[in-house]
């Protein structure tokens, strides 16, 4: 993945949501993001900035969960941004993973177990694509004088979560949401995770093995972790699951 290392970024729009954020788009070579500021520019320092990892499911259907995250984020004084997975959106497809959604959806159509062969299809090359393309994006953020540090990681495939946690020392804390298959080769890397971690488990989500999140979370080695979890489905995570994760990145990144 060495061809990202210094790839562009471009601003390719702005608008103020209100005197509170200012969001703009980019690009980053064929990946579209948007960063999002809290305040005026003439703030006293650049604020801590915080990747909100999106679902796969293209950040145009997502966004207004993102944005509301955004919001929240520059009322506590951080700075956000985000960036298309590969795959999702209008990016190229993935081959290899659309083979094993079909695969993965016939076999939960059937009433079969998903095979450890269709998760690490489904979503290992995700993470191995996904985790250089946001260490690009972390370094071109990080270059522009209106962003500082700490780093926190939030949301998104907690594999691509857990592996940037381990290969990516400029992220100081991250807010995990359990929820999406987890490759075993997963698990190694949880045990070689150090950050502070805040875990979010939807108790009843659909199609998700709740003993799965539960050993990825025995599995990780950070000395602080917390688990938060929530009766409910997928989509049902209540506000105050998020004020607490917001709480988490003001102790950890203010």
């Amino acid at each position: 993945m060495a061809l990202l290392k210094g790839t562009t970024m471009q601003f390719t729009s702005e608008q103020r949501l209100d005197d509170a954020v200012l969001e703009r788009e980019f690009t980053l070579g064929e990946i579209p993001g948007i960063l999002w500021t809290p305040g005026s520019a003439s703030a006293s320092a650049p604020p801590p900035l915080v990747l909100l990892s999106p679902p796969p499911l293209g950040l145009r259907k997502t966004y207004p969960r993102l944005v509301a995250r955004a919001r929240q984020s520059a009322a506590d004084g951080f700075a956000t941004a985000t960036i298309e997975l590969p795959g999702s959106g209008d990016r190229p497809r993935l081959p290899a993973a659309e083979q094993a959604r079909a695969d993965l959806r016939r076999a939960m159509e059937a009433g079969e177990p998903v095979s450890d062969e269709i998760i690490d299809a489904l979503i290992l090359p995700l993470v191995d694509k996904a985790v250089p393309e946001w260490q690009a994006a972390l370094d071109a953020l990080l270059s522009l004088p209106e962003i500082g540090g700490p780093i926190g990681y939030s949301g998104g495939v907690i594999s691509i979560g857990t592996r940037l946690a381990v290969v990516e020392p400029r992220i100081s804390a991250a807010v995990l949401f359990a929820g999406s298959f987890v490759p075993r080769a997963t698990f190694e890397e949880a045990r070689q995770v150090a950050i502070p971690l805040h875990v979010l488990l939807q108790w009843d989500d659909e199609g998700n093995d709740r003993q799965t999140a539960l050993d990825l979370f025995d599995a990780f080695g950070s000395k602080e972790k917390t688990l938060h979890a929530n009766m409910g489905g997928h989509t049902g995570v209540p506000q105050f699951a998020g004020d607490a994760a917001a709480q988490f990145f003001t102790r950890h990144l203010k």
